[in-house]
């Protein structure tokens, strides 16, 4: 049998048997004696999902793998798909089983409704379950300090949270871009770089990725109408779109951008700066609970 060596115990870690008494039981050494720490948990950040209809017939909630990718290898934390929809969760549900949030991108909008305004054919498609988790959920967090990370729809939706508009069309508003996904291409054209994005001198996106300005890709259609209260638009695309934002004097991290950052990046020095944050915050959260 091998030699199994024995951690060095102080006077106090055991209780010395009476070698007179042949009776007298052993003391039992417990995981902590034997110096043996529990693992460490990674955060778990939960990846809002989107619902959509599988070869016309099967209902999914499912998110992009690069979301996946992202806040698994960037962010360093567990993803974990939220079927956002209040039939199955509520937001108190995810709170205590999520640390973070990732409010992605998604085909449909945030519906008018949530901002005082008729429906309309340019408003296009709608998701209402999500619109009934993430709305709320967006404004839990901006109090409690849980931190999120809009993306996308995740941006317009933090924006409508607290208590902003949303333009259904942007490029038919005078003097403004195309700022859609290209109708063709490889993913790798579909998320290249469009347009500049520039950031608020001395603001918290300047700051954080050490440039005034940065380029992004840009996959939208609706863009910010009304800014939300206590909203900060901290940066903006060339044609005046707002691009990045932020929760004014929230307790935690509310950075939120419009752009896809989720693709490519590990790689992308605008991306891997703006999840590496993320995760930051996260882990910072899941330490204090």
């Amino acid at each position: 049998m091998p030699h199994l060596a024995m951690p060095d115990l102080a006077e106090h870690d055991l209780v010395k048997p009476d070698l007179a008494k042949p009776d007298t039981p052993l003391p039992k050494l417990t995981a902590p004696s034997l110096g043996r720490a529990a693992p460490q948990r990674r955060p778990v950040v939960g990846i809002i999902g989107n619902a959509h209809m599988m070869n016309d017939r099967y209902e999914v909630h499912a998110a992009g793998h690069i979301n996946s990718e992202a806040v698994a290898e960037v962010a360093g934390c567990v993803p974990l798909i939220v079927p956002a929809d209040p039939r199955f969760v509520s937001v108190a549900d995810l709170m205590a089983a999520c640390d973070g949030f990732l409010l992605t991108g998604g085909r449909p909008n945030v519906h008018p409704d949530e901002y005082g305004e008729p429906e309309t054919p340019a408003h296009g498609a709608f998701d209402r379950g999500r619109d009934a988790i993430t709305l709320p959920l967006i404004r839990a967090c901006v109090d409690s300090g849980q931190p999120f990370l809009g993306v996308c729809r995740g941006f317009q939706e933090v924006n409508v949270a607290m208590g902003g508009s949303l333009y259904p069309e942007i490029r038919d508003l005078p003097g403004r871009l195309n700022h859609r996904m290209p109708p063709e291409g490889t993913m790798e054209e579909v998320f290249a770089h469009r347009h500049v994005v520039s950031f608020n001198p001395g603001g918290v996106f300047a700051r954080m990725m050490g440039a005034a300005e940065v380029m992004t890709n840009t996959l939208h259609g609706q863009g910010v109408a009304r800014v939300g209260s206590r909203i900060v638009i901290d940066g903006t695309a060339p044609d005046g779109t707002p691009e990045a934002l932020y929760v004014q004097d929230a307790p935690g991290f509310t950075l939120s951008v419009q752009w896809h950052p989720e693709w490519n990046a590990a790689n992308d020095p605008v991306s891997r700066p703006l999840f590496t944050a993320f995760g930051d915050a996260v882990r910072a959260w899941a330490a204090r609970v």
